[in-house]
């Protein structure tokens, strides 16, 4: 079993690497948007910004329901706590000036940081799979609004104003983004604390 999540992951990891590769071609990010239109084409009945809320939370749920199962959380916050006593305690040895101590904590930190080493990488393999789901997404929707509705206007609650999806907001984001990473962030928020995902 074990063998076949491995090549599962292996899979995942490759394809979502060819995905990013593949955005960088203008060619290849309008036959995934044109794919993608041809599954998703019917939410487009939906006001942009009420489409953009749709898909935040269908990938939040997604990149945390990935999460869940792919991360031992409880393993993460014990390394955390760990990491935690061990930063305050060379710290304090630091600030006593207790060389004695220094020394000791100076032979355990390699292997703190193998540790948190060991725990990034496990917090990075769920990555290969929500990216399978979130960049064609993502790749559908810059499509949309660039190629498909050009004119789309968004309603940002705090703006009362219609404007642009392109138009940019705090000077340098444009506003689909913008309102795409605030729902998101706010939905997925949500969603973990319901999952009881996280440290």
């Amino acid at each position: 079993m074990s063998k076949w999540k491995e090549y599962l992951d292996t899979f995942a990891l490759i394809s979502a690497f060819g995905l990013i590769i593949g955005y960088t071609s203008q060619e290849f990010r309008y036959s995934l948007g044109t794919m993608m239109n041809d599954l998703l084409g019917p939410l487009t009945v939906l006001p942009i910004h009420i489409l953009i809320l749709v898909l935040s939370a269908m990938t939040g749920l997604f990149v945390s329901i990935i999460q869940k199962y792919t991360i031992n959380w409880g393993t993460t916050k014990r390394i955390q706590e760990q990491m935690k006593v061990f930063q305050k305690e060379f710290r304090e040895a630091q600030l006593s000036g207790n060389k004695s101590k220094l020394k000791k904590l100076e032979g355990q930190r390699a292997e703190m940081m193998q540790i948190q080493s060991e725990m990034m990488k496990q917090q990075f393999k769920p990555m290969a799979y929500t990216m399978l789901v979130t960049l064609p997404l993502f790749g559908w929707l810059y499509h949309l609004i660039f190629v498909l509705q050009p004119e789309a206007t968004i309603m940002l609650p705090f703006y009362g104003i219609k404007i642009l999806a392109t138009d940019k907001v705090l000077q340098f984001m444009p506003a689909w983004l913008f309102w795409y990473f605030i729902c998101s962030l706010s939905i997925s928020q949500v969603i973990r604390k319901l999952l009881n995902i996280g440290v």
